[in-house]
């Protein structure tokens, strides 16, 4: 059996608003293994986001137009072509998604020992009392203490760290082979962050699951991926290991969100790096590199054609006119930095 889970090939999404097409992702492709932890991250806008969304069926027409040539295949399968059977067992059963807000993603009306329970009667096919049970366990497995008592309690008597482990509880409930994790983080204080993102990595450890983490932190992530896939302006502009992407970057877009993160050797005296000017209009997509504009070595070529792709071996890929072999040599603004 093959080790690849996932396989998104020149996804691209549109959304149709009054002012035009905003071309939202615009031709994304990338896998992921079984067992693997990825990172997609970039800066708000940048497709992140709407491209985990169209994983999970959450995208998809008439709010949005997936552009024919897009394919997502899970396990084989272009799940684009699914029926809305397959749909319903693909979500939540064998995909499953934590977002940013938990307050706003639990139902405030409904104890949340029972928002648990429905995805395992809906999925697993399990009667009241077996459904209880299993919800018990999994608000203990997700590290929530007295976990008989909170069973009864609603969203709004847990703390957002805790709201966020009863979202861990009910995208586990069915095993998923797939989890996407959309900035599951934001929302919380460092420690929280850490307590969360290790809970994730226990849990992938012990079912083998596939995670999807997207973020604009690479802070976020650096000890939790696997891979990192780099997105700017609905592209992906460099993509490797975590060791690649940290320590041998090749995109200028990737060398600003190293220097953007606060380095803790400096204190509290440091000025923190920001990223001059801003994203293209995706109405009218630049026909060049998307980060020209931002760009401090950006060439001629760079606005009027859309860089090539380097291949520097062991899936590290970019998409910069720097490297190509006519380009002039620079070096990057960041090393070992994390």
């Amino acid at each position: 059996m093959s080790d690849r889970i996932l396989e998104v090939n020149d996804l691209r999404v549109s959304f149709n608003t009054y002012a035009g097409e905003v071309q939202a992702v615009r031709g994304v492709s990338f896998h992921v293994d079984r067992g693997e932890a990825i990172a997609i991250v970039g800066e708000s806008g940048c497709g992140k986001s709407v491209t985990a969304k169209t994983i999970t069926g959450l995208i998809k027409a008439p709010a949005a137009t997936i552009k024919e040539g897009s394919s997502i295949l899970y396990k084989g399968r272009d799940i684009l072509g699914y029926t809305k059977k397959e749909w319903s067992g693909y979500k939540g059963s064998e995909c499953a998604i934590v977002f940013q807000d938990a307050m706003a993603s639990l139902n405030p009306t409904m104890k949340v020992g029972k928002q648990i329970m429905e995805n395992l009667m809906v999925h697993r096919d399990m009667n009241k009392a077996a459904a209880k049970e299993a919800a018990i366990s999994l608000l203990e497995m997700v590290g929530i203490p007295e976990a008989s008592r909170r069973f009864d309690q609603y969203p709004h008597e847990f703390s957002g760290g805790m709201r966020q482990r009863v979202m861990i509880a009910i995208a586990f409930a069915c095993n998923p082979r797939l989890l996407i994790c959309d900035e599951p983080t934001t929302a919380l204080d460092v420690t929280l962050q850490g307590q969360i993102l290790d809970l994730l990595k226990e849990l992938q450890k012990k079912n083998n699951t596939s995670i999807i983490m997207i973020t604009h932190d690479l802070g976020v992530v650096a000890n939790m991926a696997q891979r990192i896939i780099v997105m700017y302006s609905g592209v992906i502009v460099e993509s490797g290991s975590v060791e690649d992407i940290f320590y041998n970057p090749k995109h200028p877009y990737t060398w600003s969100l190293i220097q953007a993160v606060p380095r803790l050797d400096l204190g509290n005296k440091q000025k923190l790096y920001s990223i001059p000017g801003a994203p293209p209009d995706l109405l009218d997509p630049p026909k060049g590199c998307p980060f020209a504009n931002r760009c401090s070595y950006c060439m001629k070529v760079c606005k009027t054609r859309m860089p090539v792709e380097s291949d520097f071996g062991q899936g590290h890929k970019s998409a910069c006119w720097l490297n190509h072999p006519m380009a002039p040599k620079v070096q990057p603004p960041v090393g070992n930095r994390i």
